[in-house]
């Protein structure tokens, strides 16, 4: 194994973990989970590491791999009861979003509603929080710019919604 290329992967994962703890905690409800599938995230990025374009943006590359994970994990293994074990130990300690103190109890709760989305919307809003263009949203997920565009629209209008019901 490369050295160079072990400190340099594990130097762009730190730079774009944000990317990792955002699908995890979308996709994931426990913690159990979101580690494993953290950790078959990371896995899936080091075997495609190679393979990176650097003519294309590294953060498009690593979200399109990670949602891609993310869908097929769940696919896979649709029958799989949520449950946690919190007391093993942790392989990966990247997917923990409630380790950080900067979120408030809103982002809590938008990333709740977030997880309720089916699988593209939550990869398409998932992408437009990171601040991804639509043509680039568009070329990750493999559908048109304008479905991305109508998406968008009703996905904000369906959150929105949902807002409103808990504050009612």
């Amino acid at each position: 194994m490369n050295t160079n290329k072990k400190a340099l992967f594990a130097q762009t994962m730190e730079q774009h973990k944000g990317i990792i703890y955002k699908i995890v905690n979308s996709y994931c409800q426990n913690q159990h989970d979101r580690q494993d599938l953290a950790q078959e995230i990371l896995t899936t990025m080091w075997l495609a590491y190679d393979n990176y374009d650097k003519d294309y943006k590294f953060s498009t590359w690593m979200y399109r791999i990670a949602l891609n994970v993310a869908i097929s994990y769940y696919r896979k293994d649709s029958k799989r009861e949520d449950k946690a074990n919190e007391s093993e130990q942790c392989i990966v300690h990247i997917a923990d979003l409630s380790a950080h103190n900067d979120k408030s109890e809103e982002v809590k709760q938008l990333y709740e509603f977030i997880a309720k989305l089916d699988k593209l919307n939550k990869a398409i809003v998932l992408l437009y929080l990171e601040g991804e263009s639509h043509q680039s949203i568009a070329t990750s997920l493999g559908i048109s710019k304008t479905n991305v565009a109508t998406r968008i629209g009703r996905i904000k209008e369906t959150l929105k919604n949902q807002f409103e019901k808990q504050g009612a």
